[in-house]
């Protein structure tokens, strides 16, 4: 009526870009089907004023903007005052008869903004709490000195960058002070809430004064999202011993019974290593607590191993070095009834490597809790023609149970079908073809091949080995041109953490090879390269349902599980792809004919660094590999700084832990045959077909279903709630479930 269009008002609303990869995208997927199974959950988190940065390219550069994502303001989420809390910093612990205080603090306040998070279609809306920083106001002023008073409101600031921005790296541990308070705000704030939303149901029952906490287990359940909110296990701690009064025992007992902990990544630079000395100036108690905790453990060890001293060493969560540091992967392990990785290879490398010792003591305790995605998000609202294709097949009833798209195998062979899935295709292509040409001003073939590789910009995701790619097919349409070529438009995305150099010159390089191969005239349409600035989750729902050809090309072994796989998949994509993380899975599911598989195996990989990778040997033996990097060494890509890239091949050949030059002739060879399947237009849709019907066990309903089952105790429910304007039976009030996750 207003003459307004939705999908242009879309397009105004900022991503509320809150996380940085896969892990925030995670939880966000978690949080659409806790809502959808009619789970009493909540996802807690930080209300950062700037999120993940903006990224411009400028000069083929990497440069960082701040993300103001609250600048107009946000109509989604409603601030709640009422239920301020107050987080204590620094300070100092008296003990005495009555046990422990921590004194002498200072105090931030934690501001909740809440977001409804509504269930597909069943009246259920749940909550997510974001907390945001506030000085309370007697900050600076409550001290006896007259002082400045102008300045002490102004100082009200340094309380309130608690909550100010998001630290934007993404499988990197920068151990900065204010990381560290960010880390323990959301923790300390949340458990205050969860406590007060126990004492305030029926099962906080007082005897006298005191709660009894017997029954919090059985009604509480609380995941950590990797090793980030890990004060939380000795903060529950201080809450239970030095407030509640409740013997170690007890209190331990309930709080290893309340948590699970989910590892996201098994590379070591990820894992959070905090110095003691930093711990002890900001939490002292938290310290004292650790310690404990720490001190009982060994204890146990030590009984079962006597003079087994290596293995105290290794699994203390105390490391001994130039700097003392607290281990939170052990922590979280030690303090929490469930452990799980995100993938079956990964939980395998989890128990077998990272945590073997752990694993050891208490196997029972190690699970695996496969991702997934939401089809919420990821099919019926980034892809509707696809969406709707499928329900005219099998019904609309898949979107709530993905495991039904096993029906569309009955249409593997349906021409009809075949047809219409190719156009659907072809549809989204040329779409996004026109984003492209608007937006980066390339004119693009959209009968081409799109070439999509869409992640953080990380070495072990190895954006470098299909840039070499990118060159060898450059190379060789030079050198024949006459030759038949499969025209490629490829397409890579991702942000770089603004202080990981090698991941900025790898952009640097992408966007070099692009200047050289767009604008070479013997090149003409066949190739082309572009590097999608800024991607985000409102890009990744453009470019993925456009997608032919999904890039997922870690070393085996060093991507958990990958979620973007899982999305391509769905959205009708094929993919090339190593066998790590979940990559194993989707080829089980489809069958590994019906994927592009290369490379080493996790096993290959262990056997290369035994004997030693040595980069050299592959360049010697590979006229392609070494005409690739002899041009981005020579400058021809950077004729005005022929040493730009020196850090780049110096790297390859020198440091490269994640075996570029090993992997790379398998990659070349396997892409040759993406290109002669996509030749055969009705043979190449076919496969996509066989992968679309099988991508339902990726849904992260599959993957909440298992959380609840197996490690929080409470069954999902496909009960649709009345709507308000209905009148309930009084039978129907009851919860379903008893735990609140």
């Amino acid at each position: 009526q207003l003459g307004l269009d939705m999908e242009e008002l879309e397009e105004i609303e900022e991503d509320a870009g809150l996380g940085n990869g896969g892990l925030g995208r995670l939880a966000a997927c978690f949080l659409d089907s806790m809502a959808t199974l009619g789970l009493a959950a909540y996802g807690y988190g930080i209300r950062y004023e700037y999120g993940i940065f903006n990224q411009k390219i400028r000069d083929g550069w990497q440069v960082e903007e701040a993300d103001d994502w609250l600048r107009h303001g946000n109509p989604w989420e409603k601030a709640r005052p009422e239920y301020m809390l107050p987080v204590h910093f620094y300070g100092r612990v008296e003990h005495s008869a009555s046990g422990a205080k921590w004194v002498d603090t200072q105090v931030v306040l934690a501001l909740p903004y809440d977001t409804p998070v509504p269930g597909y279609m069943n009246n259920t809306v749940n909550t997510m709490r974001l907390w945001s920083a506030r000085a309370p106001n007697d900050f600076n002023l409550r001290d006896f000195n007259v002082g400045d008073y102008i300045q002490a409101v102004l100082d009200r600031n340094l309380a309130e960058n608690i909550s100010r921005v998001l630290y934007p790296n993404d499988n990197f541990f920068e151990g900065k002070e204010l990381r560290l308070k960010q880390e323990y705000f959301v923790v300390a704030a949340t458990l205050q809430d969860i406590i007060r939303r126990f004492k305030a149901s029926k099962f906080g029952s007082t005897d006298s004064v005191r709660t009894v906490f017997d029954s919090f287990p059985d009604q509480v359940a609380i995941q950590l999202n990797d090793t980030h909110p890990a004060m939380a296990i000795p903060e529950l701690m201080r809450i239970f011993v030095d407030i509640e009064k409740l013997p170690w025992d007890k209190a331990w007992d309930i709080t290893r019974r309340t948590f699970a902990y989910t590892n996201h990544t098994v590379l070591p630079e990820a894992l959070e290593r905090w110095p003691v000395d930093l711990v002890e100036k900001l939490l002292p108690r938290h310290l004292q607590i650790i310690y404990e905790i720490n001190q009982r453990h060994l204890d146990h060890i030590a009984f079962l191993f006597p003079d087994d001293v290596a293995r105290l060493r290794r699994m203390s969560l105390i490391e001994e070095g130039d700097t003392k540091r607290i281990n939170m992967a052990h922590l979280c392990i030690v303090g929490s009834h469930a452990v799980n990785g995100v993938a079956k290879i990964h939980s395998e490398i989890v128990k077998t490597q990272v945590f073997e010792d752990f694993a050891a003591l208490e196997p029972e305790k190690f699970q695996n809790k496969t991702n997934g995605i939401t089809p919420r998000r990821w099919l019926l609202l980034c892809n509707p023609g696809l969406a709707e294709l499928i329900a005219e097949k099998i019904g609309e009833d898949y979107v709530r149970d993905l495991s039904q798209l096993t029906k569309l195998h009955e249409f593997v062979d349906d021409d009809l079908f075949i047809r219409e899935v190719a156009k659907v295709k072809q549809e989204n292509k040329v779409k996004f073809a026109l984003y492209l040409e608007k937006e980066y001003k390339v004119k693009i073939n959209p009968s081409s091949m799109f070439d999509v590789h869409v992640k953080r910009i990380h070495e072990y995701k190895r954006q470098l080995m299909n840039c070499l790619h990118i060159i060898t097919m450059y190379n060789r349409i030079r050198r024949d041109p006459s030759k038949l070529f499969v025209p490629r438009t490829v397409i890579i995305g991702g942000k770089a953490a603004p202080g990981y150099h090698m991941a900025k010159m790898i952009i640097k390089l992408i966007n070099a090879v692009a200047q050289v191969v767009n604008n070479d005239p013997m090149v003409g349409s066949k190739l082309k390269v572009i590097f999608l600035e800024n991607y985000r989750v409102s890009l990744a729902e453009k470019v993925i349902p456009a997608t032919d050809l999904s890039e997922q090309i870690s070393t085996a072994g060093t991507e958990a599980s990958g979620t973007g796989n899982m999305k391509f998949m769905l959205n009708g994509a094929l993919t090339i792809g190593t066998m790590d993380g979940a990559n194993v899975e989707m080829a089980e599911e489809a069958g590994e004919e019906n994927l592009f598989i290369f490379g080493m195996r996790v096993e290959d990989v262990t056997e290369l660094d035994k004997k030693g990778y040595n980069a050299q040997l592959y360049y010697d033996r590979l006229p392609e590999l070494k005409q690739a990097v002899d041009q981005i060494k020579s400058g021809f890509f950077s004729p005005k700084e022929p040493n730009l890239f020196n850090d780049v091949v110096n790297m390859l050949f020198h440091h490269d832990r994640f075996k570029v030059f090993a992997d790379y002739e398998a990659y070349v060879k396997c892409q040759e045959k993406v290109s002669e399947l996509y030749l055969n237009s009705k043979a190449w849709t076919k496969m996509v077909i066989r992968n679309i019907a099988a991508a339902g066990k990726f849904s992260s309903d599959r993957t909440i279903k298992e959380y609840a089952r197996d490690i929080w105790h409470v069954e999902p429910s496909d009960l649709k709630i009345p709507p308000p304007n209905e009148p309930r039976d009084a039978g129907q009030d009851k919860t379903p479930n008893g735990t609140a996750a």
